[in-house]
């Protein structure tokens, strides 16, 4: 069966408001089964987790449900919630670092967003910890096996990666990382923020320790998972609160669960099972966008032969806060900037200021891309 976009876009409200939404990366737009859910579940009788009221096993139900649901849409272990995948890998990398010493090591990659970056650099500094950088190739995008691989030693502790670059879309052979950082012994935390909303994710296949995602990337509410095997999380002891439980996975969760949020991320999940055919989808439409950027002779970043629908460019002679800005006034949403993929940015050149952004996202259509096409041949 062909991928109904327009069935699609009709759960999308905000598309009503006209815009053309290429800034999904940075958020997607939210469907009406995932407002309605986050509404029924706020405005219900709910309360405190617990087995004696009515409304403390609602609560109950919501988290139970939320956490089965995100452990067979990612195909993981045990899941942990928080406020955004930063802030969970703060926590992890805090928890981590516990165990190093002078002389362990530390990889991370120039191609990740910061939130995967800065929290591990900043945790091997406070341990006296070396921290290896594995770079990626500035003509091609791609991040070798290799430029990590030949990083590791019996020293490393943690190598952190990217499933999906969010500023070029690059997908790493992540499964081929973590089969060699497993035989020096190493963990594996990969960042899924970008790589979930698109492709479907194994976690298992991938053989990451660790791997986190924000719902509010596949068109859910703002919030944080974590997934990974709960035998791994009984190992690891987080700083929490004396009455808190020591229960897996709930010790590493700070505080009462926002469940009207959980409630959405599921119904986001069920949404996002019924998307047949989106990969295709959205790979028809990026050729689409490339294939019409390149006509124009704008200058293409992403350009790794696995990858996401999701194109940095920018414009020659035109700042890309210019372009972004003289876009949007014509109703096309396609920002600009380095978006936290600070290394990234700063290792092609763009410095801070970064390119163009176009993300295509299941509401994305043929229409929006020609928008934004003849939106650019404008700027020329």
């Amino acid at each position: 069966m062909a991928y109904d976009v327009a069935a699609v876009r009709a759960h999308f409200p905000a598309l009503r408001e006209g815009a053309a939404h290429f800034d999904g990366p940075g958020g997607a737009q939210v469907p009406d089964v995932v407002g309605e859910a986050v509404r029924a579940t706020l405005t219900s009788a709910i309360a405190n987790r617990g087995s004696v009221t009515a409304a403390e096993r609602k609560a109950e139900e919501v988290v139970r449900t939320a956490r089965r649901t995100l452990a067979e849409f990612l195909n993981a272990g045990s899941i942990v919630f928080g406020r955004s995948m930063t802030q969970l890998t703060y926590d992890f990398s805090r928890t981590l670092s516990k165990n190093w010493r002078p002389g362990d090591e530390i990889v991370v990659t120039r191609l990740d967003h910061d939130a995967n970056v800065r929290p591990w650099v900043q945790a091997a500094e406070a341990a006296r910890a070396t921290v290896r950088w594995a770079s990626f190739d500035r003509t091609t995008g791609e991040l070798p096996v290799e430029s990590v691989t030949k990083l590791l030693s019996d020293r490393t502790r943690v190598v952190a990666i990217t499933a999906a670059s969010n500023l070029l879309g690059t997908r790493p052979d992540v499964a081929e990382i973590s089969r060699a950082a497993h035989e020096m012994a190493a963990f594996v935390y990969v960042d899924g923020v970008h790589y979930t909303p698109h492709v479907p994710v194994d976690v298992e296949a991938m053989d990451a320790d660790f791997f986190v995602c924000s719902p509010y990337k596949f068109l859910g509410p703002h919030l944080g998972v974590l997934a990974a095997a709960p035998e791994l999380l009984e190992t690891l002891r987080p700083d929490k609160l004396l009455p808190s439980t020591n229960a897996v996975p709930e010790r590493f969760e700070l505080g009462t669960l926002p469940y009207e949020l959980l409630a959405g991320t599921t119904a986001a999940v069920e949404f996002m099972r019924g998307l047949d055919g989106l990969e295709e989808h959205e790979l028809a439409l990026r050729h689409q966008l490339e294939n019409g950027l390149q006509e124009l002779g704008v200058r293409i970043y992403s350009k790794a032969s696995s990858r996401t629908p999701t194109v940095l460019f920018s414009v020659d002679g035109l700042e890309p806060a210019e372009v972004y800005r003289r876009l949007g006034a014509e109703g096309v949403n396609a920002p600009a900037g380095h978006f936290y993929a600070i290394e990234a940015s700063r290792w092609l050149g763009l410095g801070d200021k970064g390119a163009v952004r176009a993300g295509i996202a299941p509401y994305t259509d043929e229409s929006d891309v020609d928008r934004l096409l003849k939106a650019v041949a404008r700027l020329r």
